[in-house]
């Protein structure tokens, strides 16, 4: 059993989606979050700028004393994980695009996947895409222009509302049935892209599946707090904090740190 903190980093304030359902899941547990958003986006990066970024981060949670990493971002997953993993002797937690259970589900054998370019043009998203996604035609939409929309407080503006009409469209008239999230930063606009998209239409993101991986791995390493302690649960910005605060609610608090 461990009552050290579980560790989450994203490329800015959407990661926060994850920390809530992993929080939903593992109430007694610490975490610390830190939002990279002063480098955000991620997407549009090298592949080696998003690893440098990544090693980073960890090293800050592991001086903060992280018992395991949750890498909360689609894009930093998808292009450094496998050097954070052959790097660091903590287990990380990885976020993909949910392309497995919308391409096993669709009944019309169509689906669109909203993402960064980042994601998009990585070898582990293409690697899952051809195993699950086979005999399905995949409409891919990089999401340029979402994330910093987010990170500078426009989340229900009228720029984003036209970026996702924009984008959703061709999608709607190719007849997806599922709409897949490849950014932790995108369910926070599932109260938009349910206005734009048919009823039939199902959303699926990684939340969930990210917590039940969590507790699975803390559980299989023995670093599960089973005590029923008052969890501390710490958020950094490395950016105006007031954002992640707008998203996380009245009951936490975010602040600044520089890293």
């Amino acid at each position: 059993m461990s009552t050290q903190p579980i560790g989450i980093f994203d490329s800015g304030v959407g990661g926060t989606s994850i920390w809530k359902e992993i929080h939903a899941m593992l109430p007694n547990e610490s975490t610390i979050y830190l939002a990279d958003s002063r480098y955000a986006p991620y997407g549009n990066k090298t592949k080696q700028e998003i690893i440098d970024l990544s090693i980073k981060n960890t090293k800050l949670l592991l001086n903060k004393g992280a018992k395991l990493i949750v890498v909360a971002c689609n894009t930093a997953t998808t292009n450094a994980i496998k050097v954070l993993r052959s790097t660091f002797d903590v287990p990380f937690i990885g976020i993909e695009p949910a392309i497995k259970p919308a391409a096993l589900n669709t009944k019309t054998k169509t689906v669109g996947i909203l993402a960064t370019k980042g994601t998009l043009a990585s070898e582990l998203f293409n690697q899952t895409s051809d195993l699950f996604a086979r005999g399905i035609k995949v409409l891919e939409q990089d999401g340029d222009g979402i994330v910093p929309l987010i990170e500078h407080g426009k989340l229900d503006s009228k720029e984003m509302h036209q970026l996702l009409n924009t984008y959703l469209k061709p999608m709607i008239e190719a007849d997806i049935d599922y709409l897949v999230l490849g950014c932790t930063h995108y369910p926070y606009l599932i109260p938009q892209l349910l206005k734009i998209l048919p009823k039939h239409v199902k959303i699926i993101d990684s939340g969930e599946a990210v917590a039940k991986q969590t507790k699975a791995i803390l559980e299989k390493n023995n670093l599960l707090n089973s005590l029923p302690t008052n969890p501390k649960l710490e958020f950094y910005s490395n950016s105006n904090p007031e954002v992640m605060n707008q998203l996380i609610g009245d009951k936490f608090n975010a602040t600044y740190l520089d890293f």
